[in-house]
């Protein structure tokens, strides 16, 4: 029989007990005893207590009370210590087999939340939408209708024009703009529809994004289904998100600013520059929110479920191989081909911005040389210094020819290096060390690129027409999901899913 910790004894004996103190010395000598000596050394103090005429009718006042439906404190509190410290001595910690083929957490343990399976699906949906809201950004673009909406009203722009009046209101204000003024003054009211159409949508999608990304978050915080890091992630990309529709507005109004037109030449475009951050900051979204859906997947699967990743049945094994050196390497190399990828897109938007695939509609050569003049490449007419210190960044930035060129070499650079990579993992001393699902993610990462490069060659050669140019927009985007998901493949298991492993291998050896 286990007793009472002597701090406890003044909250359960009743006052009248505390006034026999010779009782009360002995109670708690003997509970003194039962904490600091072994669970038999206590029982050599109940001959005493039972001596005593006002413990033992303490005692047998207790005992009869548990017949009742309440129990008396002293009684219950007793149970409690004794079952506690019984349990302390004699449990030892024990495995429970899986249920439909997940483990249940170690038992009597504090172990960190674990990110749910349906928060990734939620991801890979949301990563979903920004894939289709980039093409139709492109498509936006290739038939010039980005300037079309010349308000950005958060609200009251989700509703599209109803009526013949609406209609005329919204075309009234669109030849207001610098693009009908200079370009579209044949375009009628029916043509006008169909532009107004295209970024009516690309904004609806934009702020259907927004409402399915937020909405989400409050049952999966509510529900304890975020661990804390995922929680951060989450806040991160909500703020891309917000961001990138502030940009979107900040691209547009420089097609709409007479004087920035001005200085683009005269020609009513948006600034290539926040093309390139409006486009850069989408990729980052969707990469961002893939990225995180597979990492969150696979910690699921590997400590939630406990089965292994990459194509791997064992979990030891998926470990094993990925604590490789091989898998170690190709890690570093797959990672920064997704960094490439992603530079070749950004250089693709500068292409776009700036008109440059109108221009040299050949390949491999510019003209009579595999690279353009170089008055063409570096031309003093775009320095706006006089010293021309800022001659070679402008002309990279603001020259279309350098624009072409520079889209050129980094897509080869992207090329090769691809193509190599696929030549490294399929050797025989770094194959074998590599998940299954690696490998057949680079090999299809270069029947991709070899796919890319020929829907490029084929719009520049066919003068950007609006199938082939969507096409290969949209092809670097696949491709860059390749590289991620080939990235992800590699990586090792999180902080919270490493906890709950260790805790899992622990109990099985106790």
């Amino acid at each position: 029989m286990s007793l009472l910790h002597p701090s406890t004894l003044s909250r359960l004996v009743p006052h009248t007990t505390r006034q026999s103190s010779a009782a009360l010395r002995l109670l708690r000598s003997a509970s003194s005893r039962s904490f600091s000596s072994s669970p038999r050394a206590s029982t050599s103090t109940l001959p005493a207590l039972k001596s005593n005429p006002l413990l033992s009718s303490l005692l047998k006042s207790s005992l009869r009370s548990s017949t009742r439906s309440s129990p008396s404190p002293l009684l219950s509190t007793l149970s409690t210590h004794r079952t506690f410290f019984t349990a302390r001595r004699t449990s030892s910690p024990t495995v429970t087999a899986p249920v439909d083929g997940v483990y249940p957490d170690p038992p009597e343990s504090r172990l960190p939340t674990l990110t749910t399976p349906d928060v990734s699906k939620y991801l890979f949906a949301i990563a979903a939408l920004v894939f289709t809201i980039v093409f139709v950004g492109g498509m936006t673009r290739l038939t010039e209708s980005g300037l079309s909406i010349t308000e950005w009203a958060l609200v009251t722009g989700a509703v599209p024009p109803l009526s013949a009046g609406d209609w005329e209101s919204e075309f009234a204000k669109y030849r207001d703009t610098p693009e009908w003024r200079k370009q579209n003054q044949h375009i009628t009211l029916k043509e006008f529809k169909t532009i107004y159409l295209w970024e009516w949508s690309h904004r609806q999608l934009g702020r259907f994004i927004g409402l399915s990304f937020l909405a989400p978050i409050p049952y999966f915080l509510i529900r304890k289904r975020l661990s804390p890091r995922a929680t951060l992630s989450l806040l991160g990309i909500g703020t891309l998100i917000g961001s990138q529709g502030a940009m979107g507005w900040y691209m547009v109004k420089s097609g709409l600013d007479e004087e920035k037109v001005d200085q683009l030449g005269g020609v009513a475009r948006v600034s290539q520059y926040r093309l390139a951050a409006h486009l850069g900051m989408a990729f980052l979204v969707y990469s961002s929110c893939l990225r995180l859906a597979l990492g969150i997947g696979r910690d699921a699967k590997i400590a939630g479920q406990g089965k292994g990743i990459g194509g791997i049945a064992d979990v030891a094994k998926s470990l094993e191989i990925l604590n490789t050196k091989a898998a170690g390497k190709t890690r570093v190399l797959v990672n920064a081909l997704t960094v490439i990828v992603f530079i070749t897109a950004l250089s693709g938007a500068f292409v776009a911005g700036l008109d440059a695939g109108l221009i040299y509609n050949e390949f491999p050569y510019m003209g009579e040389h595999i690279h353009p003049p170089k008055s063409e490449l570096m031309d003093p007419r775009f320095a706006r210094k006089a010293d021309g210190s800022d001659k070679w960044w402008r002309n990279m930035l603001e020259n279309p020819v350098t624009a072409q060129f520079d889209h050129r070499v980094i897509a080869m650079t992207t090329f090769a290096s691809i193509v190599s990579l696929f030549l490294y993992v399929r050797r025989p001393s770094i194959k074998p060390h590599l998940p299954p699902h690696t490998f057949r993610l680079i090999k299809a990462t270069m029947h991709m690129s070899f796919l890319q490069v020929a829907l490029g060659i084929s719009t520049l050669i066919y003068l950007v027409p609006i199938p082939l140019a969507s096409a290969h927009q949209a092809g670097s985007l696949v491709l860059l999901s390749l590289a991620i998901a080939a990235g992800a493949s590699l990586r090792r298991p999180g902080k919270v899913a490493r906890e709950i492993m260790k805790a899992r291998r622990m109990a099985v050896k106790a």
